[in-house]
């Protein structure tokens, strides 16, 4: 009877709608994946976070994407974590920095990816960006994932290949996800390059060329793609906590970051080159179009001349009482107007 009533009254209450009430109803923990691995090895079965015990040659890896407060403040207290991270970790938005809280390591990256798209729009998103927080602790890894970008189930997948280096620990999970979102921005960035390629082509081609709009779009877009990559190098170059073993593989995502970071800081040279070029266009483009109005303007002024001239109504005009003072005025304005066309052309202004 309890059980029907309890029916009744849910069928009853009005229920919030939308896509995060329909993705907290099937993850309320905001909980991606919560693996246990021991000695390179994930353990079999399901693990929740709040049951997760410190034991040795063990770690947690706990993956989140977007929690709430309550979720990273039961975390917190699991892991016994800083009270101020529950507050940076549910915000997204920030830039890439290391800090060492403790025996916790917070390590934040920027992760992007592209947006396909058929064509260059004055409105067309190029390259989506967001945020991963690491809390990389003596016993745990706990990534925290903002936006749609930087997914890594991959990641675990393929780290879970490689249990030489899951037995590194921790710091082993935190390379990986750096050497992913690196190669995220090596992919980006050549994806961009082909845009920018595609830009210049029609820059200079016959047809008509690209609106400046496009150019101010892709350089906002590049904005954001530098905001991810450029301040990476500085916190990479101050991770102190890593193991030794793992030294030669951040030395290996330093290198490939550079590689990133010179082709994203080419991208404004480039870019503003193209710009120059389009606006240079555009001047050339507004000059003979005022040519072409003075030209046409010269052309039609000759008939107004000879139209108002003889509009006076004087009595002592040249050919008023000539047979032929008409047909011969006629003459003579075509003929006229006919070399001032012919001068026009053979100078390029028509």
């Amino acid at each position: 009877m309890l059980k029907l009533l309890g029916r009744l009254v849910e069928g009853i209450a009005p229920r919030p709608s939308g896509p995060m009430t329909e993705a907290r109803r099937h993850n309320p923990d905001a909980v991606v994946d919560c693996a246990v691995y021991h000695n390179g090895r994930r353990k079999p079965g399901t693990v929740h976070y709040a049951s997760a015990h410190r034991r040795r040659g063990e770690f947690v890896w706990l993956g989140l994407h977007e929690p709430d407060v309550v979720t990273m403040r039961t975390v917190a207290e699991t892991f016994g974590l800083h009270e101020l991270i529950v507050d940076q970790t549910t915000e997204g938005g920030h830039r890439p920095l290391v800090e060492t809280v403790g025996e916790v390591t917070r390590l934040v990256l920027r992760t992007a990816r592209y947006v396909e798209h058929e064509e260059l729009t004055a409105t067309s998103e190029v390259v989506d960006t967001g945020d991963v927080t690491l809390l990389i602790g003596p016993w745990f890894v706990i990534t925290v994932r903002h936006g749609a970008a930087g997914a890594l189930w991959q990641v675990r997948r393929d780290l879970q290949k490689r249990p030489e280096l899951l037995r590194a620990g921790p710091w082993a999970v935190a390379y990986a996800v750096a050497d992913q979102l690196v190669d995220d921005y090596l992919d980006v960035s050549l994806r961009v390059e082909h845009d920018l390629e595609r830009l210049e082509e029609e820059t200079f081609a016959t047809r008509r060329s690209a609106d400046v709009a496009h150019f101010y779009q892709l350089k906002r877009e590049m904005v954001e793609l530098k905001r991810a990559v450029l301040p990476l190098h500085e916190p990479l170059t101050r991770l102190t906590g890593a193991p030794p073993a793992l030294h030669p593989y951040f030395e290996d995502v330093r290198g490939r970051l550079a590689r990133a970071t010179d082709r994203v800081t080419g991208f404004d040279d480039l870019l503003n080159s193209i710009l120059q070029a389009r606006l240079t266009q555009v001047t050339l483009e507004q000059n003979n179009d005022m040519r072409m109005i003075a030209a046409w303007a010269g052309i039609a002024a000759v008939p107004t001349v000879g139209a108002g001239i003889y509009g006076m109504n004087f009595a002592n005009m040249p050919g008023i009482d000539s047979r032929y003072g008409f047909s011969a005025t006629i003459v003579i304005v075509v003929l006229v107007c006919s070399g001032l066309f012919w001068r026009f052309k053979r100078a390029g202004w028509l």
